[in-house]
């Protein structure tokens, strides 16, 4: 009898540290990732081979289970979203991916693009369009606009990049009206929505869509970026400085380890990113003795702020720089012992 309960036991325990671990629940648990040395994810033809080091910044993420969901009340840099929080309404696992690893390429592009004009060296690009990457439920695309939609005009105006669409809309005010002329398939078909505030940001408004710039990039000498199945905007600033510095003479890290993160836009200038808390704890735990972070131009909540926060809790002696564009990290590898 007591044989039976013990072999009842140890099923009912196997069964439940299964179910902690197998059954997903309606969260996301993010935690510090790695940080990355860039050298061996970055080939310039015949590129200068330097002392020191840029590196790549992650987050970690997965969807939470049982265990990891209590780890994340408990632990230091865990943390929990909720699953509308990081996918859009009905974007599937693998429409996420996806959507990641475009920013990705989008990101790519414009750091290889920033790094050989600071480098003068010889680069040409040209946009192929601007395409839509998701569409929101509930906003005025919705019904509208698809996935892969290629944009051609808004409002009989030509847009070269995602970035030139979106501050036009800006400029927009809430219930404007903006007439949208693209291309599905081979097909030209035009649609006029009225723009109205996200329901994740009430502040900003739009009509509900994500779009990525499509460029063809040639340079001399040429590059290659192997950025695996990394995901996502975040790491445009570090490919950048990392290509400048193999395209010049001099090692801009004048043999020190830097890591950093920020997206980049074609123009050099560097935007915000999630995770930058526990980016920096990743950092400092690879060595890191220099940390660029996205300034916000000062804002109150940058991710300059948040860094510095984390850095004294962390007690890191890492030095946290803030960055704008990518000539403010240029200029202070410039100026570094």
């Amino acid at each position: 009898m007591k044989k039976r309960t013990y072999v009842v036991a140890f099923f009912f325990g196997v069964t439940v540290a299964l179910l902690m671990i197998f059954i997903k629940l309606p969260y996301y648990v993010t935690m510090p990732g790695t940080a990355q040395d860039l050298k061996p994810l970055v080939h310039v033809e015949h590129g200068d081979d330097d002392a020191g080091t840029f590196m790549l910044t992650t987050v970690k993420m997965g969807r939470a289970n049982a265990v990891s969901y209590l780890l994340a009340h408990v632990r230091p840099f865990y943390e929990l979203y909720p699953l509308e929080e990081i996918k859009q309404d009905g974007e599937s696992d693998e429409e996420y991916t996806m959507r990641q690893l475009q920013m990705m390429e989008q990101s790519k592009e414009a750091a290889i693009a920033v790094a050989y004009k600071k480098a003068g060296k010889p680069v040409s690009y040209k946009t192929n369009g601007i395409y839509v990457m998701s569409v929101l439920p509930h906003m005025p695309a919705h019904g509208h606009l698809k996935v892969g939609d290629r944009i051609v005009e808004i409002d009989g105006k030509k847009m070269a990049t995602s970035d030139e669409m979106i501050k036009y809309i800006r400029s927009k005010k809430k219930g404007d009206k903006v007439h949208i002329t693209f291309v599905r398939g081979k097909k030209q078909k035009e649609a006029t929505l009225a723009l109205m505030p996200f329901p994740h940001d009430p502040k900003q408004i739009g009509i509900g869509i994500s779009l990525i710039t499509d460029y063809d990039i040639v340079t001399n000498p040429p590059v290659h970026i192997d950025s695996e199945q990394i995901g996502g905007p975040s790491a445009g600033l570090m490919f950048a400085l990392e290509i400048y510095n193999q395209l010049v003479k001099e090692d801009i890290t004048k043999g020190h380890k830097i890591a950093g993160t920020g997206t980049i836009n074609i123009d050099g200038e560097v935007g915000p990113i999630g995770g930058i808390s526990q980016k920096v704890v990743a950092a400092d735990r690879e060595g890191a003795e220099i940390f660029f972070a996205p300034n916000e131009h000062g804002a109150a909540d940058s991710n300059y702020r948040e860094a510095v926060k984390t850095a004294k809790e962390i007690g890191t002696k890492m030095k946290i720089v803030p960055v704008d564009t990518f000539d403010d990290a240029i200029r202070y590898l410039k100026h570094m012992q």
